[in-house]
């Protein structure tokens, strides 16, 4: 059988992508979630904002305002994440793809490749737009806001929509160890909504230490103002960062092993 190229490969993810009418659902509902949500916040925060204590206007964050869309938004990224993988196992299909393409590595490869890229370039427009039409609706006397000119200001946008692709490769890595599209959704959301419950019921000292390495906690790291100030102490932007990219890379590799050495 002559060899498979990587880009014929990827072609034909991204064709298997984009006619799956999950993916563009998910994809809708990213930008309705980020966007909406950031800009129903930003509304009601302004309409709130007069009668603000001093120590909340002090430490008022207008970036993380506008992004908090994204902590709901996370949760489709993750579908999209794991249907990439999890639909040919449950439909069998994947036994066909692997007939065509018999390294299981350039697979995943072009799995990979095809949902970082698609889901990195939707997370940053509905980012930006988010974080734009925030700040629009902010604006008003004595209403602190921010803009794109700020260096710390553009680096939030910019990890929000790299927030949401590491994400969607956390629940593709999540679907390559379980194989099933309920358990790899179910296990995304434990991780990323029942953890930090569990979490906030453990004595302050032990919550202080392990809150802060939740992948919720890194994103609100990732889009937060410098020095802002939070319930728990976080990471630094690009600590968190880099952090959240450890998990991918442990999840994704355990998984990517388990399909080299699993039978279909």
């Amino acid at each position: 059988m002559p060899r498979v190229s990587i880009i014929s490969v990827i072609r034909s993810e991204f064709l298997k992508l984009r006619t799956l009418r999950s993916t563009w659902l998910s994809f809708a509902i990213t930008a309705a979630l980020t966007i909406g949500f950031g800009a129903l916040i930003s509304y009601v925060t302004k309409m709130q904002f007069p009668k603000m204590s001093f120590i909340e206007k002090a430490t008022f964050d207008p970036i993380a305002i506008s992004l908090v869309g994204t902590l709901f938004a996370q949760f489709a990224v993750g579908v999209i994440g794991a249907l990439m993988i999890t639909s040919e196992f449950v439909s069998g299909s994947i036994r066909t793809t692997l007939a065509a393409v018999p390294s299981r590595m350039r697979v995943l490869v072009a799995k990979a490749a095809v949902l970082k890229f698609s889901v990195l370039i939707v997370g940053l427009i509905c980012a930006f737009a988010a974080f734009l039409l925030g700040q629009i609706i902010m604006s008003g006397p004595g209403i602190p806001t921010a803009t794109l000119a700020d260096a710390n200001t553009l680096r939030a946008v910019l990890l929000a929509g790299l927030y949401l692709m590491l994400l969607s490769l956390l629940g593709f890595g999540l679907g390559l160890i379980i194989r099933q599209t309920a358990g790899t959704i179910s296990a995304f959301v434990s991780i990323l909504l029942v953890l930090p419950l569990i979490t906030f019921l453990l004595p302050a000292a032990w919550r202080d230490a392990i809150a802060k390495f939740l992948p919720s906690s890194l994103g609100r790291s990732m889009m937060s103002a410098p020095g802002s100030i939070t319930e728990i102490p976080l990471f630094s932007p690009w600590a968190a960062t880099g952090v959240l990219i450890g998990y991918v890379v442990l999840i994704i590799g355990i998984g990517a092993y388990l399909f080299e050495h699993r039978d279909v």
